[in-house]
């Protein structure tokens, strides 16, 4: 008979020091707030949770910040902000609702996590998107990130002075340069030899033998 009150007494103080087991994984909304595809504002949307719905709290990360729920078979995050737990008329809300129904600390994986959830949904034909929101990053872009226009224009191509390939260009182009300032100036020396006996007759004053006198210069 002792033994059988210790054991009774073992129970009851293990169920205060872990309150909430038998209900840990559920908890309610406390105002319409999205159900995000990750932990973080930034992720799409799945659903909007209305305020006093009940969710199930499958688990939390470290900070106790975001919680993994599921809402009416959708799986999701929610900002712990917004989850709330009632027990004995007591309404604990925030990170203290995650506390003390005693939701585990688990991580988010994008990709299995989308993979897992969200195939039949629009957004996850876009999910290099929201890549590396949270977490490292698992597909590779390819090619510098975009540029906002307020950080004003894009640098030239080839502007990086150690590139050996902008340096060829750069010689490139000033080869050409010099090419054409050289025939410009060929042009010009050919129309200043065909001008040396004088101006075509159409430009002469008189149409007699060309006279440096007689014709006008005014052309």
């Amino acid at each position: 008979m002792p033994r059988l009150t210790f054991l009774k007494s073992a129970l009851l103080i293990g169920a205060l020091l872990v309150p909430g087991t038998a209900t840990a994984a559920t908890a309610i909304a406390t105002t319409n707030v999205n159900l995000r595809a990750g932990p973080s504002t930034a992720y799409p949307p799945v659903n909007v949770v209305r305020g006093g719905e009940d969710v199930r709290v499958y688990g939390c990360l470290a900070n106790r910040s975001w919680c993994d729920v599921d809402f009416y078979g959708q799986r999701g995050w929610m900002s712990s902000n917004y989850l709330a737990f009632v027990r004995g008329g007591v309404r604990y809300t925030g990170e203290r609702s995650v506390r003390y129904i005693g939701a585990p600390v688990v991580t988010y994986s994008f990709g299995d996590y989308w993979d897992r959830y969200y195939r039949d949904r629009p957004f996850y034909r876009e999910r290099q998107r929201w890549d590396g929101i949270y977490g490292p990053r698992i597909f590779d872009r390819g090619g510098p990130p975009r540029r906002d226009w307020r950080d004003g224009p894009p640098p030239p191509p080839y502007a990086r002075r150690d590139d050996r390939r902008w340096e060829e260009r750069r010689d490139e182009r000033r080869d050409r340069w010099e090419e054409r300032r050289e025939e410009r100036r060929q042009r010009w020396e050919d129309r200043r030899d065909r001008y040396e006996d004088g101006p075509p007759r159409w430009q002469r004053t008189d149409a007699g033998p060309f006279d440096p006198e007689g014709y006008d210069r005014d052309y």
